[in-house]
């Protein structure tokens, strides 16, 4: 399935990327800097360019004014969603500040509301969120995975083949019950029958079934 590559600015080194035809690259703002670094040409360029500076010559530009509704994240999303793609990975939009972590992490949940899935990396970690459905891991997948109720209570959610496993739970966003749950070096799968959930954990979504 063809993704959406969305970049925003960021360390180069962290960047494992190699697209295939038919894939869309959008730079958000600051995230043109990182493409130029890494000889990669966008598609479209699209933001506010308060990062940047000005909207660069050469590219296919969309241009929005600073004070609007979405952030430069959402906007390449929302592009993207509407040229019908649903996987979407996101480098350089978390780790910052902190505001707009949150605010990234919010773009995972909208993904996931309108039928897509979203995999924000950052160097470490990566974040994503899926709605009535299910997630499953390779056997090879390592270290902290943590799964959480951010946008309401999430209902009939299984976890199975992690350290720690439920089945048929609800978790709700007032108590981190999810939190610091440990791949085991078997494959292992997460789901929810009602209710989206937000899952982090360490690596790249390479590590996905």
């Amino acid at each position: 399935m063809n993704a959406c590559y969305i970049f925003g600015a960021l360390d180069t080194e962290i960047v494992d990327f190699n697209p295939q035809e038919n894939d869309l690259i959008i730079a958000a703002d600051g995230g043109y800097s990182t493409l130029k670094k890494l000889n990669i040409k966008p598609d479209l360029v699209v933001g506010d360019f308060d990062s940047l500076g000005e909207a660069p010559k050469d590219e296919t530009v969309i241009k929005h004014p600073i004070k609007k509704d979405d952030t430069d994240t959402l906007l390449a999303v929302k592009i993207g969603l509407e040229k019908g793609y649903k996987t979407f990975v996101i480098y350089g939009a978390i780790g910052g500040r902190l505001d707009h972590t949150v605010a990234t992490i919010q773009t995972a949940t909208f993904v996931a509301e309108n039928g897509g899935t979203a995999y924000i990396y950052d160097g470490n970690h990566t974040v994503t969120a899926i709605k009535n459905s299910s997630i499953n891991f390779k056997a090879n997948a390592k270290g902290y995975i943590s799964i959480f109720a951010l946008s309401g209570v999430a209902k009939g959610v299984k976890i199975k083949g992690l350290l720690y496993e439920l089945n048929d739970a609800e978790i709700t966003p007032s108590f981190p019950i999810g939190v610091s749950n440990e791949f085991i070096s078997k494959e292992s799968e997460i789901s929810v029958k009602d209710g989206i959930l937000t899952i982090i954990f360490e690596g790249t979504h390479n590590l996905i079934k």
